[in-house]
């Protein structure tokens, strides 16, 4: 697909009530599409486009604040995945079997109601809330996060009905199936990656605090800390050599996890990049960058860990096809530290939207044996 509509094209559209299909590009060439509208616009006809045509789970995307207000916790507690749900939700009258578009609808409504409390939702229901990233697309770049940017952007109740779209067989949609999505139901089409640039163009999640020069066990590094004003963390960066947007820099964007960085494990089939060997790498590189993000590690993660090492949890050698879920704090730091593009120490996973971000995996290194 080659005919983009512009973001203010996409929030016109979005204002007058009217569904719009977003393109998520990834970093390995891949693509999927949601299709979106205003939750304060849901109406039956919504509903039923998403359900008979687009083939997804019908969700809808809530500020954390406003899922607290409802009192509506993680289905999962602790989920930190691309698509935190809640428990679903009914409204609590007015409706019938509930699975009906009209009642659906009447349900989103209800949700998003400034006067509506806890009481006017029971559990479970047909609609299937998310909470998104309280930095939208500049944190996260799944379709929760785009679409209530989206709503947020055209000045609608920040909270968004969407779907992703299936093809025929109930996979998700090619780039070529959701051209002819968009063709055949005359639908403007906008990409998340130019949310990204939209919202970087007036804002950002981070500031940069602290920079200096460090002295390391691989040499002499330059270090930036960068406080992210969604949640107060601060996150590092090292940098080695000097970085240009028109050539290649080796990166690593890393979290800490303490068996495999403090301890030194690693899990059968699963090599990965620890915190010392990516270090020792970017030392060794012409110019490279190693962003650490500081991200708690829960005691569940730890446990699991600790399980699959004793063999009693079966591991999972595919890595994950969401890839990291909090990319865009990453993104907005390669970007401010001037990278382009980009020659990444992981797993070839598939980032979303990285182009609105103004940066292009061009390759994916994998560890080495001994850098396990």
């Amino acid at each position: 697909m080659s005919d983009f509509a512009q973001i203010d094209q996409v929030l016109s559209t979005l204002r007058h009530g009217q569904t719009c299909l977003m393109l998520n590009e990834n970093s390995v060439g891949g693509i999927t599409g949601f299709v979106v509208v205003g939750a304060e616009h849901c109406e039956a006809d919504h509903i039923a486009f998403m359900a008979r045509q687009a083939r997804g789970l019908v969700c809808l995307a809530m500020t954390p604040a406003r899922c607290t207000e409802l009192e509506l916790p993680l289905m999962v507690e602790g989920d930190d995945s691309q698509s935190p749900f809640t428990l679903s939700i009914e409204a609590a009258t007015g409706i019938d079997t509930g699975i009906s578009a009209a009642d659906r609808a009447r349900t989103v409504r209800v949700a998003v109601d400034s006067t509506s409390r806890a009481a006017d939702l029971v559990q479970p229901g047909h609609i299937f809330p998310i909470v998104a990233s309280a930095g939208g697309v500049l944190n996260r770049t799944a379709p929760a996060d785009a679409a209530i940017d989206l709503a947020t952007l055209a000045g609608l109740i920040p909270a968004a009905v969407f779907t992703e779209v299936l093809d025929n067989d109930g996979a998700l949609a090619d780039g070529s199936f959701l051209e002819e999505f968009a063709h055949r139901h005359q639908l403007v089409a906008g990409r998340v990656s130019d949310l990204v640039t939209y919202r970087l163009t007036n804002q950002k999640t981070i500031e940069l605090v602290r920079q200096s020069m460090m002295q390391t066990r691989y040499g002499v590094f330059e270090v930036f800390a960068y406080r992210d004003m969604t949640h107060g963390r601060v996150h590092l960066a090292l940098k080695r050599g000097s970085i240009s947007a028109t050539q290649p820099t080796v990166v690593r964007v890393h979290v800490t996890a303490v068996l495999r960085d403090l301890v030194g494990t690693s899990l059968d089939g699963l090599p990965s990049w620890s915190f010392d060997a990516s270090l020792k790498a970017i030392s060794e590189a012409e110019s490279g960058v190693l962003v650490l993000l500081s991200k708690p590690e829960a005691a569940d993660d730890l446990l699991g860990d600790i399980d699959r090492l004793m063999g009693q949890t079966q591991l999972d050698p595919q890595p994950s096809a969401d890839g990291y879920n909090q990319i865009g704090m990453g993104a907005q730091i390669l970007r401010d530290l001037g990278v382009g593009q980009i020659r990444l120490m992981g797993a070839p996973l598939k980032y979303n939207a990285l182009a609105g971000f103004g940066l292009e995996v061009i390759d994916f290194l994998a560890p080495e044996n001994t850098l396990d």
